[in-house]
């Protein structure tokens, strides 16, 4: 089985930058595809980001695109997740999930998750 650990969460004021990451416990990573998720009080787990065994392929929820980047170093074993111009509505606990099969948006599909770590963006 895998284990996730997500570190890297804080406070930051709105405009600014965080990096998330997410360490796996497991040799063969590399054969996982990852997702990132996130959930604010009083509302349903949401996609954020995906990405597929290999790093070819991402995907991104519309209210992320163009402001945040998932990346992987599968011989690290580690998923990242670069928050750029960040936003008060992006406070949010964030979870790092992995699936053994192919890259998916869908919550139900994945496998294994880690703890989660706080996001907080303040105005």
């Amino acid at each position: 089985q895998v284990q996730l650990v997500e570190s890297g969460g804080g406070v930051v004021q709105a405009g600014g930058s965080l990096r998330l990451s997410c360490a796996a416990s497991k040799r063969t990573f590399g054969n996982y595809a990852m997702g990132w998720f996130r959930q604010a009080p009083g509302k349903e787990r949401e996609f954020v980001a995906a990405i597929s065994w290999s790093g070819g392929s991402t995907d991104y929820a519309v209210s992320v695109k163009g402001r945040f980047t998932i990346s992987r170093d599968n011989a690290k074993n580690t998923v990242f997740l670069q928050m750029n111009n960040l936003k008060p509505e992006d406070t949010a606990v964030y979870y790092c999930a992995a699936r053994s099969g192919a890259m998916s948006t869908m919550v139900f599909e994945y496998h294994y998750w880690g703890q989660g770590t706080q996001v907080t963006v303040s105005s």
